[in-house]
């Protein structure tokens, strides 16, 4: 039976390849050679095509012939077993693992079974940002963080790093909206001895339409939706039409979340962002407060794509903390403890220091003439 696994190889010399961060290429480290994705995936072409047959005769016959035993336990459910072709040895993964390495030969390892049929990505985005620079940027983001206990960065060591592809849905989606607000702007002119307010009331309309292009929203259950948000945006610009081997070299996951799924969170951050837009239009009233709305959501289309994600995990004090940086951008988001000690210094510090500044103003001349205002 053929397998589900696809080693890319170097048609040079029959090492393993990777995909180069900072040259855009598929190279090899043994004879220097480097080819352009596209050229590897074209040789690869019929192997792929065998791996994506082999998946599709496992789920015709409804079990999976590579399937781990009942051994595993709860764990084994979601665990699978594949043969690697370089080596023969076993791989064991999760059920949506789409790239990884062979932990006997070390061959990157690409399940193209995972990308069969349905399930095929339509985009790939590179990684442009390689292992060490994201070492730096997690250094880099405990800089300047006064509250970090400071044994956190002396005995910190990073558990694991990993770069893998994350599944992501982009959705096309135009936004009909239609909002009406009770608006008033106020006036004061003094009369003799008097102040006089005038208040103009306002009913005020408005009604856009806003189209809204590759909306991400994360495919993968495990990853936090939050971490995923915050190291948005990418250049989709430098989208690639999906090829396997671009993923040499990194892990990848297929999606677990579909796209149905997905679309509501896509539907609720258009109809977010539409609101907030509409309301930014209106201007110049002291007060605005929102009477009715109506906002009609229609999706368009919807893509799949796999997106360069490098994740770091640290422990410290038994707790794991876990930090991720947007492989294409660099832009780096993660939590970081803080030192309880620290926080009660810098509290009390500035609490003395606003009661000594309040002492003085109430002091002397100054704290009797300020005194004398209010006696």
């Amino acid at each position: 039976m053929p397998s589900q696994v696809t080693n890319y190889k170097c048609p040079a010399c029959g090492a393993p390849l990777h995909f180069s961060e900072i040259t855009g290429k598929v190279e090899c480290d043994y004879c220097g050679s480097s080819y352009d994705a596209e050229e590897i995936e074209a040789k690869y072409k019929e192997k792929n095509a065998e791996a994506e047959k082999a998946a599709q005769e496992d789920i015709k016959k409804e079990y999976n012939t590579n399937d781990t035993d009942d051994s595993w336990g709860e764990e084994g459910k979601n665990m699978k077993m594949y043969d690697c072709p370089s080596c023969g040895a076993q791989i064991f993964c999760d059920d949506t693992t789409a790239a990884t390495s062979c932990p006997y030969c070390g061959n990157p390892s690409i399940i193209s079974g995972q990308f069969s049929g349905i399930q095929k990505p339509d985009y790939v985005l590179p990684f442009k940002f390689e292992k060490k620079q994201a070492v730096e940027a997690l250094k880099k983001h405990y800089k300047s963080k006064l509250l970090l206990p400071n044994a956190f960065t002396i005995n910190n060591h990073i558990e694991e790093i990993k770069g893998i592809y994350i599944p992501f849905w982009l959705f096309d989606i135009d936004v009909d909206g239609d909002m009406s607000y009770h608006a008033t702007r106020t006036t004061v002119t003094r009369q003799g001895d008097y102040k006089v307010s005038h208040t103009m009331h306002y009913d005020v309309y408005r009604s856009a339409k806003i189209n809204f292009e590759k909306i991400p929203v994360d495919g993968s259950a495990k990853m936090p939706d939050d971490y995923m948000d915050s190291i948005e945006p990418f250049d989709y610009k430098e989208l690639k039409k999906f090829a396997g081997a671009y993923l040499t070299g990194f892990f990848a996951d297929k999606y677990d979340v579909d796209k149905n799924e997905a679309a509501k969170r896509a539907d609720e951050r258009c109809r977010e962002t539409s609101l907030r837009s509409i309301k930014n239009t209106v201007n110049g009233y002291d007060t605005i407060n929102e009477i009715s709305r109506h906002i009609n959501i229609n999706s368009k289309d919807v893509k799949y794509a796999l997106m360069p994600v490098w994740l770091l995990t640290t422990k410290w004090n038994n707790k794991n903390y876990l930090f991720a940086m947007n492989g294409q951008t660099g832009k780096f988001v993660g939590d970081l403890p803080v030192d309880k000690r620290k926080l009660n210094f810098w509290f009390w510090s500035v609490a003395i220091g606003a009661s000594a500044i309040f002492s003085f103003l109430f002091s002397g001349t100054l704290g009797n003439f300020i005194t004398g205002l209010f006696s």
